[in-house]
This record gives structure tokens, sequence and C-alpha cells, in this order.
């Protein structure tokens, strides 16, 4: 389940949207799932661990899943610094380093081949760590925590398997 001071950073989150727009499917260690029938989408998300550093974002990864576009498991970073003019992203996942690309403060796979072995690794991996450098020259990295990650994963999916 997710530390309550985490549950407390979510709750402005969740509670700035309708009820009826967005459904929990659930907690798992810091990952939770939601649906949000009215796109339809699914998706799982958490934050990046926190950090002392200077953001400029909150960072969060996400895998999201859209039936209707036939999108599923679709990963997705939001980084915590605006990012330097072709920067290098690179993910260390397990034993892979695999490159992103990106822009502003965002990244996500350069293609479905990197997209379906971030999401395999996820699965087996005990952490993840995106690092780059920001719009100011700095190196900076956010760090996540998987354990969790793959139930999250699996009840997005199962939350929009009738979604259409």
């Amino acid at each position: 389940m997710l530390r309550p001071l985490v549950c407390l950073a979510l709750l402005p989150v969740l509670l700035a949207t309708p009820a009826h727009a967005r459904e929990s499917l659930g907690l798992y260690g810091k990952w939770g799932a939601f649906r949000d029938p009215l796109i339809p989408r699914c998706y799982a998300i958490a934050m990046a661990e926190p950090s002392a550093k200077q953001r400029d974002y909150q960072p969060y990864a996400a895998i999201g899943t859209w039936p209707r576009r036939g999108a599923r498991n679709q990963v997705h970073f939001r980084l915590s610094r605006k990012l330097a003019q072709n920067a290098t992203i690179t993910l260390r996942i397990g034993d892979r380093r695999i490159l992103l690309t990106g822009g502003g403060g965002d990244a996500w796979p350069s293609s479905d081949t990197d997209n379906a072995a971030i999401v395999a690794a996820m699965r087996s991996a005990g952490t993840m760590t995106i690092g780059s450098r920001d719009a100011r020259g700095r190196s900076f990295a956010n760090i996540y925590a998987l354990p969790g990650a793959a139930s999250a994963m699996d009840a997005a999916l199962i939350g929009c398997a009738r979604l259409r």
C-alpha cells in the first residue's frame, strides 16, 4: 500500500477531478491504477522518489492503455526538470539501459520495441532511474521504486478490457 504521506500528496490531484471522471482500480506498493471511462483510458502511475534537489515539475511515470486507439501499456515519464535541447535521456532498469526521446519535461520510448522492453523489465526490476541534463546544463535523475508496478499495470489493463 502507499505510504500515508504519498496518499496525502495524491489526494489534491484526485479531488481536483470530478469523481465520475476517474475511478481507482487499486493501490499497489507506490503504484496506483486508475480508469477514466469518459476518454476511455486506464493507467498505472507512480511518483518519483522524493528528492531535496530543485524540481521544475512533479515527476511521475505512467503506463497507459487507450482501448479505442488500440494502444496498450504505453510508457510516459514526466521529468523533474525542463530538458536541455538535444539532451540524451537514459533509462536504467535492471541491467538494461534504454535511450528515451522527449522534450520539455517529458520523455517516452523511441520505439514500440523499447516500450515493450521497458514494460517487461519493470516487472522484474526493483528500481528504475531516468537521467538527463536540464536546461541549465545540470545533470539530474529521477528514481522509481518498482514493487507493485506489475500489479498496477495488470489492473489498468484489466480495467480497460471492456471499455471501447
